[in-house]
């Protein structure tokens, strides 16, 4: 073996037998000396910067991984090769490959998908066999983009089966990704609703505002309770707080409500407050990214109270 392919083995190793030329040239390998290596046949072009060793695995997996080096720094498997990067139900790992580069960086690759964002925050950034990719609920994010809602639903059961995020990150990222007006997220919203509504019970939101008042150290707080009338309706709240007048409701993950939506809400607190209650209202976005503001001031009027 002569010293260039020492050099060009040991930069491979590791990287399943993947080489970028730039890696190549700090190693001291030459254009010519990699031209040569691809003519002979011990090394296989993968990209118009990236080479693999040969007998090393050609695969769905090893491709991507090529494409990834071959693209350098800040590429990530994105949309549906993430999602199966990931494992999510209903994706297989085949090209054409899915990736997003950092906007700014004008890459083309024949064959393949190249996205680009404006900035990608460490959180949405994750490492999955081998491969540089977007996170679980990043990817679950973008995927509402283009799915319909039922693969959209499937791939949503299976991330939060194989614990690829949890229900709490996953809201976390809608609220902070939702703010840039980010495409597909109120579907994503809708089919979160319709998973909620199929399974029963509490909402992610209603748990998550139990689970912040625990933790806070407030009195627990009874749920679904019919306190008022109004046209004709029952007024049914989300909490009210034992031996108090306190009623909170939170407002559900649609950004707007409709007019008739805002007339029955009026009705319903007007209500309520005939009758001697004082309902506070907190919105999604409150409880998932400001929960101590929420609990700071529930804490005053209990103790007000």
């Amino acid at each position: 073996m002569t010293t260039t392919d020492r050099r060009l083995a040991a930069i491979a190793t590791g990287q399943h037998g993947i080489i970028h030329r730039r890696e190549a040239h700090a190693s001291g390998v030459t254009d010519h000396q990699l031209r040569s290596r691809v003519k002979s046949g011990s090394l296989v072009q993968t990209g118009p910067h990236s080479f693999r060793l040969f007998g090393a695995h050609d695969t769905p997996i090893y491709e991507l991984r090529a494409l990834l080096v071959d693209l350098g720094p800040e590429a990530f498997a994105s949309g549906p090769t993430a999602a199966a990067l990931h494992g999510f139900d209903g994706f297989d790992l085949r090209a054409p490959f899915d990736v997003t580069v950092l906007r700014g960086r004008n890459l083309r690759r024949i064959g393949h998908r190249i996205h680009t964002a404006t900035e990608l925050d460490l959180v949405d950034r994750a490492v999955v066999q081998d491969c540089a990719s977007l996170s679980g609920a990043r990817t679950m994010i973008d995927l509402a983009r283009t799915l319909d809602p039922v693969p959209l639903t499937t791939a949503l059961d299976s991330g939060l089966r194989d614990g690829i995020y949890n229900e709490s990150l996953l809201h976390r990222r809608i609220v902070a990704l939702r703010r840039s007006g980010r495409y597909g997220i109120p579907k994503l919203i809708k089919v979160i609703e319709g998973a909620e509504v199929t399974a029963g019970g509490h909402s992610w939101l209603e748990r998550e505002f139990l689970r912040l008042a625990a933790a806070a150290g407030l009195p627990a707080p009874q749920t679904q309770q019919v306190l008022s009338r109004a046209n004709d309706r029952i007024v049914r709240v989300d909490f009210v707080f034992p031996e108090t007048n306190i009623v909170v409701e939170v407002l559900g993950y649609r950004y707007h409500r409709s007019k008739a939506a805002m007339s029955r809400d009026a009705e319903r607190y007007n209500a309520l407050l005939r009758n001697g209650f004082l309902p506070f209202q907190y919105t999604y976005e409150q409880v998932v990214a400001r929960p101590a503001v929420v609990v700071s001031e529930l804490r005053s009027l209990l103790a007000a109270a």
